[in-house]
């Protein structure tokens, strides 16, 4: 199935993927493989920041024409580094840009089904949210259920966009919203917090903006990139993106007013 502007959700032409990657030796090879084998055609951008050599020596070993590796020599967080992998893929014809992890608990033979979601609603971010009614969550512990709960109330609250699900990292873009983000995003927050940055930057702009179910499934494999300073740095980070939020706000209604 074609959307207008060439992707093709089957095969992955016209798609072009990053995965931010940090001490996912163990399972980056896998889900490199799983990816291939359901959608040959598409792009796919690898953006390392472990400290080690075995993720690099993985996605080295399984390297093609349609796989790049950006190997960065300090942890720059995992919203630079989905920025960076982005930034590369703009450099392709592809039309449409997903972004996920590379631990599985983002499943990859969902990426076919954002795809064709993305195009039958045309809309420039979708979403795989584990807020909806029809969400599935496996073997998360209680406080990260709990931390991952709050932090998305503390969003609502603060940035009131109409989503369940702010921080979730499986996420399907157009090509003017990646244009849009890789020209303005990544100034108020590394890490996790890009993620709120990215869709009040989008859905303030005017850009359509939708949610689908996903079972999202706690890491078996590898190690976690989330700590304490990345916690605080998306606590102090969110505030910022307030501040935008307002800006964006205020410009939408002046020109509002300027149309009357």
């Amino acid at each position: 199935m074609s959307d207008r502007s060439g992707t093709t959700a089957g095969t992955g032409e016209g798609l072009g993927i990053v995965v931010p990657t940090y001490n996912e030796g163990e399972s980056i090879a896998s889900l490199l493989g799983q990816i291939r084998r359901d959608l040959p055609s598409a792009r796919i951008v690898v953006v390392d920041d472990s400290p080690g050599p075995e993720t690099a020596q993985a996605v080295r070993a399984l390297a093609d024409s349609g796989t790049d590796l950006i190997k960065r020599e300090t942890k720059g967080g995992r919203g630079s580094a989905v920025l960076e992998g982005l930034r590369r893929l703009l450099m392709t014809s592809c039309s449409r840009f997903l972004e996920m992890d590379a631990d599985f608990s983002h499943p990859p033979q969902q990426i076919p089904e954002l795809v064709r979601f993305a195009e039958e609603r045309d809309a420039d971010l979708v979403i795989a949210s584990r807020y909806l009614p029809e969400s599935r969550i496996s073997n998360w512990p209680l406080s990260r259920r709990i931390f991952s709960r709050l932090s998305n109330f503390l969003a609502r609250r603060v940035l009131s966009v109409p989503v369940r699900d702010y921080t979730n990292g499986f996420r399907c873009y157009s090509r003017r919203a990646t244009e849009l983000i890789v020209a303005t995003c990544g100034s108020r927050g590394s890490g996790f917090i890009a993620l709120s940055e990215i869709l009040v930057s989008i859905y303030y702009r005017g850009m359509r903006v939708v949610e689908t179910p996903t079972h999202f499934v706690n890491r078996v494999r590898g190690q976690s990139s989330l700590n304490r300073r990345e916690i605080a740095n998306a606590l102090h980070g969110l505030f910022k993106i307030y501040g935008l939020k307002r800006e964006l706000s205020l410009h939408r209604s002046i020109d509002a007013r300027a149309t009357l």
